[in-house]
């Protein structure tokens, strides 16, 4: 996909307009075999979370172009609103460090001013020391259904109470060159592009396919959301999947290519 022309906003966008396809069949399908949690989003339904999650952080936390995120979040249909959400304002994220062969590891700098983060509540403890100072914090409770947290850490807000206040419209920036890192490293969106680009060819991934992925496998979200979704793919993310099932679950879910 070639970025030369595209804003952030309309990129993100165009994204999941060249993903949807058959407008009846999600675009992203998430599901947990420990939880019983199952979220099927259609493009618009995905791009309406990211909208919502953009306005979040430009209205809610008063970010602008070039503030910075960290997402220290495992594979989720939430974790994919949200870095689509920041990359639709214009913020640049992090992930936590992942050790993925020939992707870059977009950690947060012991250095680095960090604007937002986002955590997931079971990661909140054990990441503890990882958790960068943020004026803003949110937490994320990955778990069936989308309703609040019991309970929220103390100097944190609910992700899903909040990001519900916001409206669904993008917000309005000029366009911004796709050189403009995408990532607190430098990395710019056009890179990016050309990394999922690169994976998607190398799985050799089409417009149309349905790809299975184990998010065990594969947390860094190059392979689980960003390639399928630039060649106009859908996602079907599985969490705790039981060994040697992926092939039947595959067929159950009408999958044409498995991660």
């Amino acid at each position: 996909m070639d970025l030369t022309a595209t804003s952030r906003t309309e990129k993100v966008s165009a994204m999941l307009d060249t993903a949807a396809g058959d407008a009846a069949r999600p675009v992203l399908t998430y599901c947990d075999d420990a939880t019983g949690e199952r979220v099927e989003l259609s493009s618009a339904e995905l791009g309406e979370w990211s909208a919502r999650t953009a306005n979040l952080l430009v209205d809610g936390c008063g970010l602008v172009p070039g503030d910075r995120a960290a997402l220290l979040l495992p594979p989720h249909w939430q974790t994919a609103a949200v870095l689509l959400g920041a990359w639709s304002a214009g913020v640049a994220v992090a992930f936590h460090p992942l050790a993925t062969a020939g992707l870059p590891r977009v950690g947060v700098g012991a250095d680095l001013p960090i604007d937002v983060t986002f955590v997931a509540s079971d990661r909140v403890d054990n990441w503890l020391e990882d958790v960068p100072e943020a004026p803003h914090r949110f937490v994320l409770g990955p778990g069936p259904g989308t309703a609040p947290l019991r309970e929220v850490p103390t100097g944190y807000r609910d992700y899903l109470v909040e990001v519900r206040e916001h409206g669904t419209g993008l917000p309005a920036y000029a366009s911004i060159h796709p050189s403009a890192a995408a990532t607190v490293d430098g990395t710019s969106y056009q890179e990016w592009a050309n990394l999922a680009q690169g994976v998607a060819e190398m799985r050799d991934l089409r417009r149309g396919d349905r790809v299975l992925v184990e998010a065990a496998e594969h947390e860094h979200p190059v392979k689980w959301l960003l390639a399928p979704l630039f060649v106009g793919a859908s996602v079907i993310l599985c969490d705790n999947l039981a060994p040697g099932t992926a092939e039947a679950r595959a067929e159950a879910e009408g999958a044409t290519r498995i991660f």
